[in-house]
């Protein structure tokens, strides 16, 4: 057994945000940049033109990418050799966006009273377990324009995957501009409500221009992505080629009686990041 201090993992969090407020995922920036040479459209192409510009000064002076600096949303998965000491998971990762945020904008309120927590805080923090003896963590800061633009469909199961397909581009279509297209989707199928929720917030953590393992929802993927380019929104809603970088799926068995499809969606600013706590190396020298 490993042990590792939720301290540690915290100290790694809060590096991680120091670096992903201001970047963009790298995969996501070359595709911007790529979308932005093969566009035709004057209008969009500026506008292309000046996300890029904007990605490229926030990274060289340090600044934050986007002015929305997001929610942060951790994936943590745990190896079963693993012993979690010091304080709670929840409150170790609390602690670190704290300090994260202290220059950064803090936009966490109470739901009902509409106060703000004055510390960005607390995080959305999901787990899950594994074999061996490492700590997967996947973080990601989700602004909300886009994430006002996702949707939840429970659909009869005779509506079929014909009917997933065609909300899966409504939802795009309908989000517009909203989002800051080019935008990037993940999409969830099966499972329960919730679990086609998190399955859809889970996938925009593959990196643009991958392919799905499962060759099915690979083609899926490339004919939605295909479709919903055609709507021609493009980029901040300007028109052109682009209007989406990356369709990604995850599917899960679910009730005969439903079908149900999650749609997350995600502005061009992809700031997400994902590491190892090597459990062998890093394990029980954690304590700080």
């Amino acid at each position: 057994m490993i042990k590792i201090d939720t301290a540690y993992i915290a100290k790694r969090i809060k590096l991680a945000i120091d670096k992903i407020s201001c970047e963009v995922e790298p995969a996501c920036r070359q595709a911007l940049r790529d979308a932005c040479e093969r566009e035709e459209n004057p209008t969009a192409k500026f506008a292309l033109g000046v996300m890029n510009d904007n990605i490229d000064l926030a990274i060289a002076e340090h600044r934050p990418v986007c002015q929305d600096t997001g929610m942060t949303v951790v994936f943590l998965e745990i190896g079963k050799e693993v012993i979690l000491v010091g304080k709670l998971l929840q409150d170790a990762i609390d602690e670190a966006i704290e300090e994260a945020y202290v220059t950064l904008r803090k936009s966490v309120l109470d739901p009902v009273t509409r106060i703000n927590t004055k510390t960005n805080t607390p995080a959305v923090v999901h787990t899950s377990y594994a074999e061996g003896e490492n700590i997967k963590v996947e973080i990601m800061l989700k602004g909300f324009g886009s994430e006002n633009m996702s949707k939840v469909y429970l659909l009869n199961p005779a509506q079929g995957l014909e009917e997933a397909k065609r909300l899966i581009v409504e939802t795009a279509a309908v989000a517009g501009s909203n989002p800051c297209p080019p935008v990037i989707l993940g999409v969830g199928l099966g499972g329960t409500l919730e679990k086609a929720a998190l399955m859809s917030k889970h996938a925009l953590f593959r990196k643009v221009g991958s392919s799905n393992p499962d060759m099915q929802l690979d083609m899926l993927e490339k004919q939605l992505l295909s479709e919903i380019n055609a709507l021609g929104i493009g980029a901040q809603g300007f028109g052109g080629k682009t209007s989406a970088l990356g369709v990604f799926i995850e599917k899960y068995p679910t009730h005969i009686s439903s079908l149900p499809v999650a749609v997350n969606v995600l502005c061009h600013c992809a700031r997400s990041d994902e590491f190892i706590i090597e459990g062998r190396k890093e394990g029980e020298i954690c304590k700080l």
